[in-house]
């Protein structure tokens, strides 16, 4: 069964987040998917990994796209269930629902802790997560950024 990480934001935005997630997911060697809670969310996610940085490349694309083969895409942006491209790793932005999380390595819930609605969201993830015996852990943002494990 997969890990399930929180990654609570307290200073950074989304887009701004979760490139070096994704960054260290290809490092790895994984795929990734990103699940979210809206279309909107995923055009603004889309043109934040193109012009991330310059010198760094996430290869992606949005599922539904024409022409486009899902289990090609290292990194796949969707709103829908499932696994379309094998990915080892899934992010769930936006409270977005993880569904099954067979054949995950790893889950991770990206919430904005200063909104009060996707704090609350978090929580209840977690305790059913825990209540459910998944191996969940917790990551905070620091004052430098940096992620820091709190549980």
């Amino acid at each position: 069964m997969a890990e399930l990480w929180f990654y609570h934001l307290e200073r950074s935005e989304l887009e701004r987040a979760l490139p070096p997630l994704l960054e260290k997911c290809l490092q790895r060697g994984w795929r990734a998917l990103v699940r979210a809670g809206s279309s909107e969310r995923l055009d603004a996610l889309d043109a934040a990994l193109w012009t991330w940085r310059d010198e760094s490349f996430l290869p992606h694309a949005r599922q539904g796209a024409a022409g486009l083969d899902p289990a090609r895409q290292p990194i796949l942006l969707t709103e829908a269930p499932g696994n379309p491209n094998g990915a080892q790793a899934l992010f769930l932005i936006d409270g977005a629902e993880p569904g099954s999380l067979d054949g995950y390595e790893r889950a991770c819930v990206v919430f904005d802790g200063r909104d009060e609605a996707a704090l609350d969201k978090a929580r209840s993830q977690w305790k059913q997560a825990k209540a459910a015996g998944v191996a969940a852990s917790y990551w905070r943002e620091s004052a430098a950024g940096k992620w820091e494990k709190q549980a």
